[in-house]
Protein backbone atom coordinates (compact mmCIF):
# COMPACT_ATOMS: atom_id res chain seq x y z
CA UNK A 1 0.00 0.00 0.00
CA UNK A 2 1.13 3.54 -0.80
CA UNK A 3 2.36 5.84 1.94
CA UNK A 4 -0.32 8.54 2.13
CA UNK A 5 1.14 12.06 2.03
CA UNK A 6 -0.77 14.11 4.58
CA UNK A 7 -1.11 17.57 3.01
CA UNK A 8 -3.03 18.90 6.01
CA UNK A 9 -0.22 18.00 8.43
CA UNK A 10 2.54 19.35 6.17
CA UNK A 11 0.56 22.56 5.54
CA UNK A 12 0.11 22.95 9.32
CA UNK A 13 3.92 22.73 9.73
CA UNK A 14 4.34 25.41 7.06
CA UNK A 15 1.78 27.67 8.75
CA UNK A 16 3.67 27.34 12.04
CA UNK A 17 6.93 28.26 10.28
CA UNK A 18 5.24 31.24 8.60
CA UNK A 19 3.69 32.41 11.89
CA UNK A 20 7.16 32.36 13.50
CA UNK A 21 8.59 34.40 10.58
CA UNK A 22 5.72 36.90 10.81
CA UNK A 23 6.34 37.34 14.55
CA UNK A 24 10.08 37.83 13.94
CA UNK A 25 9.48 40.43 11.20
CA UNK A 26 7.11 42.29 13.48
CA UNK A 27 9.43 42.33 16.51
CA UNK A 28 12.74 42.91 14.67
CA UNK A 29 11.70 45.22 11.85
CA UNK A 30 8.27 46.43 12.93
CA UNK A 31 6.87 45.11 9.64
CA UNK A 32 3.56 43.24 9.40
CA UNK A 33 3.22 41.38 6.08
CA UNK A 34 0.08 42.50 4.23
CA UNK A 35 -1.87 40.53 1.62
CA UNK A 36 -4.53 42.22 -0.50
CA UNK A 37 -7.17 39.76 -1.65
CA UNK A 38 -9.26 41.20 -4.49
CA UNK A 39 -12.57 39.60 -5.41
CA UNK A 40 -14.86 40.84 -8.16
CA UNK A 41 -18.53 39.83 -8.02
CA UNK A 42 -20.21 37.22 -5.87
CA UNK A 43 -19.40 33.77 -7.27
CA UNK A 44 -20.01 31.30 -4.44
CA UNK A 45 -16.88 29.20 -5.07
CA UNK A 46 -14.65 32.28 -5.36
CA UNK A 47 -16.06 33.65 -2.10
CA UNK A 48 -15.34 30.35 -0.36
CA UNK A 49 -11.71 30.39 -1.56
CA UNK A 50 -11.24 34.04 -0.63
CA UNK A 51 -12.66 33.55 2.87
CA UNK A 52 -10.32 30.58 3.34
CA UNK A 53 -7.33 32.73 2.34
CA UNK A 54 -8.37 35.62 4.60
CA UNK A 55 -8.89 33.27 7.55
CA UNK A 56 -5.47 31.68 6.96
CA UNK A 57 -3.87 35.15 7.01
CA UNK A 58 -5.46 35.93 10.37
CA UNK A 59 -4.20 32.63 11.83
CA UNK A 60 -0.54 33.39 11.06
CA UNK A 61 -0.64 37.14 11.77
CA UNK A 62 -0.59 38.41 8.16
CA UNK A 63 -2.70 41.53 7.70
CA UNK A 64 -5.43 40.82 5.17
CA UNK A 65 -6.53 43.79 3.05
CA UNK A 66 -10.02 42.96 1.80
CA UNK A 67 -10.97 44.44 -1.56
CA UNK A 68 -14.52 43.39 -2.53
CA UNK A 69 -15.64 44.87 -5.84
CA UNK A 70 -18.98 44.73 -7.68
CA UNK A 71 -19.51 42.32 -10.59
CA UNK A 72 -20.07 45.23 -13.02
CA UNK A 73 -16.87 47.16 -12.21
CA UNK A 74 -15.18 48.44 -15.37
CA UNK A 75 -11.78 47.12 -16.42
CA UNK A 76 -10.34 50.63 -16.02
CA UNK A 77 -11.61 50.90 -12.45
CA UNK A 78 -10.17 47.46 -11.59
CA UNK A 79 -6.79 48.45 -13.06
CA UNK A 80 -6.88 51.63 -10.94
CA UNK A 81 -7.56 49.48 -7.86
CA UNK A 82 -4.55 47.26 -8.67
CA UNK A 83 -2.35 50.36 -9.16
CA UNK A 84 -3.50 51.71 -5.78
CA UNK A 85 -2.44 48.44 -4.12
CA UNK A 86 0.87 48.43 -6.05
CA UNK A 87 1.62 51.84 -4.53
CA UNK A 88 0.63 50.91 -0.95
CA UNK A 89 3.81 50.10 1.04
CA UNK A 90 1.79 48.15 3.65
CA UNK A 91 0.70 45.65 0.97
CA UNK A 92 3.37 43.04 0.16
CA UNK A 93 1.24 40.70 -1.91
CA UNK A 94 -1.72 41.17 -4.27
CA UNK A 95 -4.00 38.33 -5.19
CA UNK A 96 -6.81 38.74 -7.70
CA UNK A 97 -9.24 35.85 -7.36
CA UNK A 98 -9.93 34.19 -10.72
CA UNK A 99 -12.06 33.79 -12.78
CA UNK A 100 -12.94 37.43 -13.39
CA UNK A 101 -16.26 38.47 -15.01
CA UNK A 102 -16.40 37.99 -18.80
CA UNK A 103 -16.10 41.71 -19.65
CA UNK A 104 -12.67 41.97 -17.99
CA UNK A 105 -9.47 40.82 -19.67
CA UNK A 106 -7.77 38.56 -17.11
CA UNK A 107 -4.34 38.76 -18.75
CA UNK A 108 -4.40 42.56 -18.68
CA UNK A 109 -5.26 42.65 -14.97
CA UNK A 110 -2.61 40.07 -13.98
CA UNK A 111 0.04 41.95 -15.98
CA UNK A 112 -0.81 45.18 -14.11
CA UNK A 113 0.10 43.61 -10.73
CA UNK A 114 3.59 44.71 -9.69
CA UNK A 115 6.02 41.79 -10.17
CA UNK A 116 7.29 42.48 -6.61
CA UNK A 117 3.78 41.78 -5.24
CA UNK A 118 2.71 38.97 -7.57
CA UNK A 119 2.28 36.34 -4.83
CA UNK A 120 0.28 34.11 -7.20
CA UNK A 121 3.33 33.95 -9.47
CA UNK A 122 1.27 34.41 -12.63
CA UNK A 123 2.89 37.58 -13.97
CA UNK A 124 4.43 36.79 -17.38
CA UNK A 125 7.82 37.98 -16.09
CA UNK A 126 7.69 35.54 -13.17
CA UNK A 127 6.62 32.65 -15.42
CA UNK A 128 9.29 33.68 -17.94
CA UNK A 129 12.03 33.62 -15.29
CA UNK A 130 10.72 30.24 -14.08
CA UNK A 131 11.14 28.89 -17.63
CA UNK A 132 14.73 30.10 -18.01
CA UNK A 133 17.83 28.33 -16.77
CA UNK A 134 19.83 30.31 -14.23
CA UNK A 135 17.00 32.79 -13.55
CA UNK A 136 14.86 32.82 -10.44
CA UNK A 137 11.30 34.17 -10.40
CA UNK A 138 10.40 36.50 -7.53
CA UNK A 139 7.41 34.23 -6.81
CA UNK A 140 6.48 30.71 -7.87
CA UNK A 141 2.76 29.81 -8.36
CA UNK A 142 1.31 28.44 -5.13
CA UNK A 143 -0.14 25.07 -6.19
CA UNK A 144 2.94 23.91 -8.15
CA UNK A 145 5.19 25.10 -5.30
CA UNK A 146 2.97 23.13 -2.89
CA UNK A 147 3.36 19.97 -5.02
CA UNK A 148 7.16 20.25 -4.90
CA UNK A 149 7.09 20.88 -1.15
CA UNK A 150 4.94 17.75 -0.59
CA UNK A 151 7.50 15.69 -2.50
CA UNK A 152 10.56 17.10 -0.73
CA UNK A 153 9.06 16.93 2.78
CA UNK A 154 8.02 13.31 2.15
CA UNK A 155 11.58 12.40 1.23
CA UNK A 156 10.89 11.85 -2.49
CA UNK A 157 13.92 12.63 -4.67
CA UNK A 158 13.16 14.30 -7.98
CA UNK A 159 16.69 14.78 -9.31
CA UNK A 160 17.46 12.40 -12.17
CA UNK A 161 13.97 10.86 -12.01
CA UNK A 162 11.34 10.62 -14.76
CA UNK A 163 8.40 12.90 -14.03
CA UNK A 164 5.14 13.01 -15.96
CA UNK A 165 2.70 15.89 -15.60
CA UNK A 166 -0.86 15.18 -16.69
CA UNK A 167 -2.40 18.48 -17.87
CA UNK A 168 -0.91 21.67 -19.27
CA UNK A 169 -2.83 24.52 -17.63
CA UNK A 170 -1.15 27.87 -16.93
CA UNK A 171 -2.05 27.51 -13.26
CA UNK A 172 -0.62 24.04 -12.54
CA UNK A 173 0.52 21.81 -15.41
CA UNK A 174 2.90 24.19 -17.13
CA UNK A 175 4.55 25.78 -14.04
CA UNK A 176 4.90 22.45 -12.19
CA UNK A 177 6.65 20.94 -15.23
CA UNK A 178 9.06 23.91 -15.22
CA UNK A 179 9.73 23.43 -11.48
CA UNK A 180 10.41 19.71 -11.99
CA UNK A 181 12.82 20.60 -14.78
CA UNK A 182 14.59 23.11 -12.47
CA UNK A 183 14.85 20.27 -9.91
CA UNK A 184 16.69 18.14 -12.53
CA UNK A 185 13.89 15.71 -13.37
CA UNK A 186 13.35 14.43 -16.92
CA UNK A 187 9.91 15.81 -17.66
CA UNK A 188 7.10 14.76 -20.02
CA UNK A 189 3.70 16.46 -20.26
CA UNK A 190 0.66 14.52 -21.39
CA UNK A 191 -2.59 16.29 -22.27
CA UNK A 192 -5.93 15.88 -24.03
CA UNK A 193 -4.27 15.50 -27.44
CA UNK A 194 -1.71 12.89 -26.33
CA UNK A 195 -2.35 9.46 -27.87
CA UNK A 196 -2.04 6.54 -25.39
CA UNK A 197 -1.21 8.71 -22.33
CA UNK A 198 -1.09 5.72 -19.96
CA UNK A 199 2.02 4.29 -21.67
CA UNK A 200 3.87 7.54 -20.89
CA UNK A 201 2.52 7.84 -17.33
CA UNK A 202 3.58 4.21 -16.70
CA UNK A 203 7.25 5.19 -17.10
CA UNK A 204 7.12 7.89 -14.41
CA UNK A 205 8.79 7.81 -11.01
CA UNK A 206 6.82 10.97 -10.17
CA UNK A 207 3.31 11.72 -11.48
CA UNK A 208 1.58 15.08 -11.08
CA UNK A 209 -2.09 14.71 -12.01
CA UNK A 210 -3.66 18.05 -12.95
CA UNK A 211 -6.05 17.32 -15.80
CA UNK A 212 -9.41 18.06 -14.16
CA UNK A 213 -10.83 14.63 -15.08
CA UNK A 214 -12.37 12.70 -12.18
CA UNK A 215 -10.55 9.44 -11.35
CA UNK A 216 -8.98 9.26 -14.80
CA UNK A 217 -5.69 7.74 -13.65
CA UNK A 218 -6.03 4.06 -12.74
CA UNK A 219 -3.73 1.67 -10.92
CA UNK A 220 -2.49 0.06 -14.13
CA UNK A 221 -1.23 3.47 -15.32
CA UNK A 222 1.23 3.64 -12.41
CA UNK A 223 4.74 2.24 -12.11
CA UNK A 224 5.00 0.31 -8.82
CA UNK A 225 6.48 2.54 -6.09
CA UNK A 226 5.94 5.83 -7.98
CA UNK A 227 5.08 9.05 -6.13
CA UNK A 228 1.69 10.39 -7.23
CA UNK A 229 0.55 13.95 -6.45
CA UNK A 230 -3.14 14.47 -7.22
CA UNK A 231 -4.01 18.12 -7.90
CA UNK A 232 -7.51 17.39 -9.22
CA UNK A 233 -10.64 18.49 -7.36
CA UNK A 234 -13.76 17.17 -9.04
CA UNK A 235 -17.22 16.81 -7.56
CA UNK A 236 -19.07 13.59 -8.35
CA UNK A 237 -22.67 12.80 -7.43
CA UNK A 238 -23.01 10.88 -4.19
CA UNK A 239 -26.57 10.42 -2.90
CA UNK A 240 -25.23 9.08 0.43
CA UNK A 241 -23.76 12.52 1.28
CA UNK A 242 -25.82 15.32 2.77
CA UNK A 243 -24.48 17.70 0.08
CA UNK A 244 -25.37 15.18 -2.65
CA UNK A 245 -21.77 15.06 -3.91
CA UNK A 246 -18.24 14.23 -2.84
CA UNK A 247 -14.83 15.47 -3.95
CA UNK A 248 -12.48 13.17 -5.83
CA UNK A 249 -9.15 13.74 -7.52
CA UNK A 250 -7.88 12.97 -11.03
CA UNK A 251 -6.51 9.72 -9.57
CA UNK A 252 -8.59 6.66 -8.71
CA UNK A 253 -7.41 6.65 -5.09
CA UNK A 254 -8.48 3.10 -4.11
CA UNK A 255 -6.94 1.61 -7.22
CA UNK A 256 -3.70 3.63 -7.31
CA UNK A 257 -2.99 3.29 -3.56
CA UNK A 258 -2.34 -0.44 -4.17
CA UNK A 259 0.48 0.31 -6.64
CA UNK A 260 2.06 3.71 -5.85
CA UNK A 261 4.79 4.26 -3.27
CA UNK A 262 3.43 7.68 -2.23
CA UNK A 263 0.02 9.21 -2.87
CA UNK A 264 -1.83 12.39 -1.87
CA UNK A 265 -5.52 12.14 -0.94
CA UNK A 266 -8.32 14.44 -2.18
CA UNK A 267 -9.35 16.35 -0.15
CA UNK A 268 -6.48 16.87 2.31
CA UNK A 269 -3.53 16.65 -0.06
CA UNK A 270 -2.55 19.51 -2.36
CA UNK A 271 -5.41 21.86 -1.38
CA UNK A 272 -4.15 22.94 2.07
CA UNK A 273 -0.65 23.38 0.60
CA UNK A 274 -1.80 25.98 -1.92
CA UNK A 275 -2.92 28.34 0.85
CA UNK A 276 0.24 27.58 2.86
CA UNK A 277 2.44 28.58 -0.09
CA UNK A 278 0.44 31.78 -0.59
CA UNK A 279 1.20 32.76 3.02
CA UNK A 280 4.88 31.88 2.52
CA UNK A 281 5.08 33.95 -0.69
CA UNK A 282 3.52 36.93 1.12
CA UNK A 283 6.11 36.75 3.92
CA UNK A 284 8.91 36.39 1.35
CA UNK A 285 7.62 39.56 -0.35
CA UNK A 286 7.68 41.43 2.95
CA UNK A 287 11.23 40.20 3.73
CA UNK A 288 12.44 41.23 0.27
CA UNK A 289 11.18 44.76 0.96
CA UNK A 290 13.34 44.97 4.09
CA UNK A 291 16.51 43.64 2.45
CA UNK A 292 16.19 46.15 -0.39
Amino acid sequence: MAQIIDGKAIAADIRREVAAEVAALSSTHNVVPGLAVVIVGSRKDSQTYVNMKRKACAEVGIRSVDVDLPEDISETALVAEVHRLNADPAVHGILVQLPLPKHINEEKILTEISIEKDVDGFHPLNIGKLAMKGREPLFVPCTPKGCMELLSRSGVTVKGKRAVVVGRSNIVGLPVSLLLLKADATVSIVHSRTPDPESIVREADVVIAAAGQAMMIKGDWIKPGAAVIDVGTNSVDDPTRKSGYRLVGDVDFGDVSKVAGYLTPVPGGVGPMTVGMLLKNTVDGAKRGIVE
